[in-house]
């Protein structure tokens, strides 16, 4: 299901700043087939990152499929704080996007290491990347023996009705080696044949994409097997093969394939910059920031959430509660990651093609009906009357909105047929982000670019997660139904 490039080998330093560089190769025989410039979508280790096992491999993931033989030790390098030159092989994994650098020897311990990519790497048509790219990252004095867990999967043991043309998806502890994850080691089985299919990985999350639709109203089992591993040296297996039963529906879903949210579903509010409120404001999940200083949620106090408050470090008050705080060095590594997997969504629910609604109501969608699909708008979106969304279970809903998006006092957005939350986008691309108005009512998840607003007695059923700050005031927030 996937190839790599050629190895290459250079030194790695253990306990060393290590810096990892891609390089921007340009081919003008492809230029005029190129439509987009790619990007890092994530690194591991995150920029940042502290206790880093001495063991582990480096990796980062691109945005597209990229041009593999662009991608080697002269342009995926790492080095030394003396700037050092480190032993090590590189591979690219096709399926994943990703980057793989393989350090010859243990990191030294307590040490920072900084990572660079140069601007000789190019995408698979051809294009540069649009600039060099660098991460620093301390390492821990051990390294890392814990085997890598499923922490949730999709769909659940013995869901009923699961759509014949989604994905199967299972979400880990720890991001994976790419070259572990095939259609041998991630499989479907109808009970009598294996699935034919497309395994990928993004983040945390692996998906198993059928070649086609499953069929109707059949027992199915997927099965993660101990051929996974995690990216330590030696590696760390599954402990054991993980297996688990669901039954589809009688027919397909409409609408695009939902965004993958990957480690940022486990939280019902995520920001960048704090999360502010004026209590009491009532909380159904968990919630965090990052890389903002976990002080900017103190005004969210423990006797609001039924969850846990993930922090970029260990200074959250509270009212001086703090038993629902999570600051440890894993916890802040567990929200930073998500919020690298917010990013991941928000580009994913922006980047899609093909609208089904182009500019519909010229931004006015106030008292509308809308089914199931992709919508687009070039300005803002009003919502000032009730909208209805009508479709079934496992419907997708994605808004694709340039400008903010705008909820009026006492406005409903209302799920009709069977639709449900966690199948619904609000991709907000606008300079001051979303507000909803005093008990207003909102369904879905928003992925904002600027801040969420949210006024006076309003409720959410949904996820808000924005790049910047989220804005409560005596709120209900719920986490939906998965």
């Amino acid at each position: 299901m996937h190839t790599t490039n050629k190895y290459y080998s250079q030194t790695i330093l253990a306990s060393t700043i290590l810096m990892a560089t891609l390089a921007t190769g340009c081919n003008s025989d492809n230029d005029a087939e190129a439509t987009t410039v790619p990007v890092i979508n994530a690194s591991n280790p995150i920029d940042l990152a502290i206790d880093v096992a001495i063991n582990q491999q480096i990796t980062v993931t691109f945005s597209e499929a990229m041009k593999a033989a662009t991608i080697n030790d002269a342009s995926f390098t790492l080095t030394d704080p003396s700037q050092t030159a480190v032993l090590g092989t590189v591979s690219y994994n096709e399926t994943s996007n990703t980057a793989v650098f393989a350090p010859n020897s243990d990191f030294s311990h307590n040490t920072m290491y900084k990572a660079s990519l140069t601007t000789e790497v190019t995408s698979a048509a051809g294009i540069v990347l649009d600039s060099g790219f660098s991460w620093a990252f301390t390492t821990s004095a051990l390294p890392d023996v814990t085997a890598p867990t499923v922490l949730s999967n999709s769909p659940a043991n013995l869901a009923l009705d699961f759509a014949l043309n989604r994905n199967v998806t299972a979400t880990f502890s720890e991001a994976l080696n790419p070259e572990t994850l095939s259609d041998s080691s991630f499989t479907l089985s109808d009970g009598t044949n294996n699935i034919a299919g497309v395994v990928s990985f993004q983040g945390t999350m692996a998906s198993f994409n059928p070649d086609d639709n499953l069929a109707a109203n059949t027992l199915y089992t997927a099965t993660l097997t101990t051929a996974i591993s995690d990216l330590a040296t030696p590696a760390n297996q599954l402990a054991a093969n993980f297996s688990w039963n669901f039954t589809t529906s009688a027919v397909a879903a409409l609408g695009p394939d939902p965004v993958k949210l990957s480690g940022a579903g486990d939280f019902v509010i995520l920001t960048k910059t704090g999360i502010t409120n004026i209590p009491a404001s009532a909380i159904t999940g968990n919630i965090g920031s990052s890389p903002i200083t976990a002080a900017a949620m103190d005004n969210v106090f423990c006797n609001e959430i039924s969850g846990i408050i993930y922090g970029a470090d260990a200074a959250y008050t509270g009212s001086g509660a703090i038993t629902c705080f999570a600051g440890a060095a894993v916890d802040n590594t567990l929200v930073a990651n998500a919020v690298l997997d917010m990013g991941t969504a928000y580009t994913d629910a922006a980047g899609r093609t093909l609208p089904d609604f182009t500019e519909l109501g010229a931004g006015d969608i106030s008292g509308m009906t809308l089914a199931p699909g992709l919508y687009k708008w070039s300005s803002g979106v009003l919502i000032s009357t009730d909208v209805t969304l009508s479709g079934t279970a496992n419907d997708v809903w994605i808004f694709q909105i340039a400008g903010d998006l705008t909820q009026a006092d006492a406005s409903r957005v209302t799920l009709q047929g069977g639709a449900q939350a966690k199948n619904i986008f609000w991709q907000v691309g606008g300079t001051a982000g979303m507000a909803i108005g005093t008990t207003a009512h909102l369904e879905g998840v928003v992925l904002a670019e600027k801040g969420i607003s949210i006024n006076t007695d309003a409720t959410v059923n949904g996820r808000l997660m924005t790049q910047t700050a989220v804005t409560l005031d005596h709120n209900t927030v719920t986490q939906p139904t998965e």
